[in-house]
């Protein structure tokens, strides 16, 4: 058995690099609670972007709420500035189903109407329900759909992957 090994602080400093590349300078960031939220706190400080980030919850969009109910963070949804017609850099950690992703843009928009909405990912692992694409991801990988790929952060700010079994 092979075992993938992801360096998560490498995998940021590229993403940072590329989001740095093609940032409108208009944009605000959006972090999808936790990981998502995690990396747009650093990515907005080490970008020298003025401002706060805001943070959102996919919690009470989801399809799969009558079974997961309010999960931690539901309430999390954080956005200090107005979302009308700016460009938002939506911002999360690993893109699989695509069922969060839809469920944080029904939530933005619950906050207002973008003008426009740019997903960025660290990790995208393949496995879509719903045509949901990132139009910048540090990494493309195949995992079986039996295993979770998960970004951790430490108590100094780095990040790390963990991959376990699906429960």
């Amino acid at each position: 058995m092979t075992v993938l090994q992801l360096d998560a602080e490498a995998l940021y400093a590229e993403l940072r690099q590329g989001l740095r590349a093609v940032l409108p300078p208009d944009a605000v960031l959006v972090g999808i609670w936790s990981g998502g939220a995690w990396l747009a706190e650093r990515l907005q400080r080490d970008l020298g972007l003025p401002g706060a980030h805001g943070v959102i919850s996919s919690a009470l969009h989801r399809d799969d709420f009558g079974s997961r109910g309010l999960a931690a963070g539901a309430d999390a949804t954080q956005l200090p500035f107005s979302v009308d017609g700016r460009h938002v850099v939506l911002i999360d950690d690993v893109l699989y189903t695509g069922r969060t992703i839809r469920a944080a843009i029904n939530e933005l928009f619950d906050f207002g109407r973008p003008a426009s909405v740019t997903l960025v990912v660290l990790v995208d692992r393949g496995g879509r329900e719903l045509p949901v694409a990132a139009a910048l991801a540090a990494a493309r990988i195949a995992l079986p759909s039996t295993q979770r790929l998960s970004l951790a952060r430490t108590e100094d700010g780095r990040f790390t992957f963990a991959i376990e079994e699906a429960a």
